[in-house]
């Protein structure tokens, strides 16, 4: 499926080499199509790792397995097939990944559990193993790749490479962090998003990798959408090496600490921007402030209600100032609302204040801020503190035209 390049794509960033990461790839074939699409990166030993994962509970072997490796907080490889999800795919979808991580353990030496994979495609069609396996021999002694092939090669429906780097000062040490995202279509995250991972050379304990990366999930991933639906593949993966020899973070009482979690906080809300931005058919990223609400949570379910409404999206999508839509998608949010303390506001003009229109609302900047690119909806709710932003894309024909050739 070719398609075109999104409106919205951003360049992919300068992301160094990290010490103690090699990503490599190759082509296992597993569509037909004539490019790159399993990813193999080694990491070294001693690599500390933390993930999220989808809460579809139809997920594959993949999210499965992932879920019991992270509890042990170690790593050493990651293999990401593009093509075929292996989700729904029974005792089959899992002995493939089982032999995925077998074949890598055996040549890097270390246990099978330290080998982490993701799959990403068609769902329903178990991971050909004979491809996987030779897939897997090829990359191992392929050479080092760039991080934007590594981005290029883990993407499905993507028109742009996704990449996002940070750096932070810990203990006197400046640590990196780069990170490579796919995702373009299913996407409602419950946790993560579609196929995400981020490498620091910074050394963290596990507990700690893990308490950096939820929180940041929580605020960044979690709170994006394109088209309301949770993949049965969602995974995202933190990999620490400690290669750039700082004391290793534990708590928030370390040295650092604070520098380093924003920082990957800045790399998770980078990437989950770019997801966004690349919705499939999408031509515009909106923005969607909730203030006034009774706790950040119920701002959360309203924003997500609003930025999932396919009547909101498409009103978006063309150029239609409808804030009715809004404050429908407000009302159907099932959370604490009040009409008559309702405000509405498109590109930082507001609509309707208190259960009422304006009665000197002038549509003219609203119209002029709806054709741009970037979109901003405010939403006040008027009952309390409670505030969040969410993210998501306007809905066009071009959605439906790539899901219907989708498996084409």
């Amino acid at each position: 499926m070719d398609l075109d390049r999104s409106p919205l794509a951003q360049p992919f960033p300068a992301i160094p080499p990290i010490a103690g990461v090699t990503p490599r790839i190759a082509r296992a074939g597993y569509k037909n199509w004539g490019r790159c699409d399993l990813t193999f990166v080694e990491v070294a030993p001693g690599t500390t790792v933390a993930g999220v994962f989808t809460r579809n509970v139809c997920c594959s072997s993949e999210v499965e397995l992932g879920r019991e490796q992270v509890r042990l907080g170690k790593a050493r490889a990651l293999v990401v097939n593009a093509g075929n999800s292996n989700a729904f795919t029974g005792y089959r979808g899992r002995d493939a990944v089982e032999t995925i991580m077998a074949q890598v353990a055996r040549h890097l030496d270390c246990e099978p559990s330290e080998v982490f994979v993701s799959s990403t495609g068609v769902i329903g069609v178990p991971l050909p193993k004979d491809k996987a396996q030779a897939g897997v021999e090829a990359a191992l002694n392929a050479p080092e790749c760039s991080w934007e092939e590594a981005a290029a090669t883990i993407g499905t429906t993507d028109t742009f490479n996704k990449g996002a780097l940070a750096t932070a000062v810990v203990g006197g040490t400046t640590v990196t962090i780069g990170g490579i995202i796919k995702g373009s279509g299913m996407i409602a995250p419950d946790m993560a998003t579609m196929l995400g991972y981020i490498f620091t050379d910074a050394a963290v304990d596990p507990g700690f990798l893990q308490e950096c990366l939820s929180d940041a999930n929580h605020d960044t991933f979690s709170c994006i959408t394109v088209d309301g639906d949770t993949s049965t593949s969602d995974t995202v993966l933190a990999f620490a090496t400690g290669k750039a020899g700082n004391a290793p973070l534990a708590s928030f009482d370390d040295a650092g600490a604070d520098a380093f979690a924003a920082a990957i906080a800045d790399v998770c809300r980078q990437l989950a921007h770019l997801v966004v931005r690349d919705g499939e058919g999408a031509q515009k990223f909106i923005e969607i402030a909730v203030t006034g609400a009774t706790s950040d949570a119920s701002a959360r379910r309203v924003g997500l209600a609003i930025a999932n409404s396919p009547l909101v999206k498409t009103a978006i999508a063309g150029e239609d100032a409808n804030w009715g839509r809004v404050v429908m998608a407000v009302g159907k949010a099932g959370e604490p609302a009040d009409r008559d303390t309702l405000s509405i506001g498109f590109g930082g003009t507001w609509c309707a204040k208190e259960g009422l229109p304006l009665a000197d609302y002038d549509e003219a900047p609203v119209a002029a801020h709806l054709k741009g690119r970037e979109i901003s909806i405010e939403v006040d709710l008027g009952l309390g503190e409670g505030r969040a932003t969410v993210w998501t894309c306007d809905l066009t024909h071009g959605y439906i035209s790539i899901n219907a050739d989708y498996r084409s």
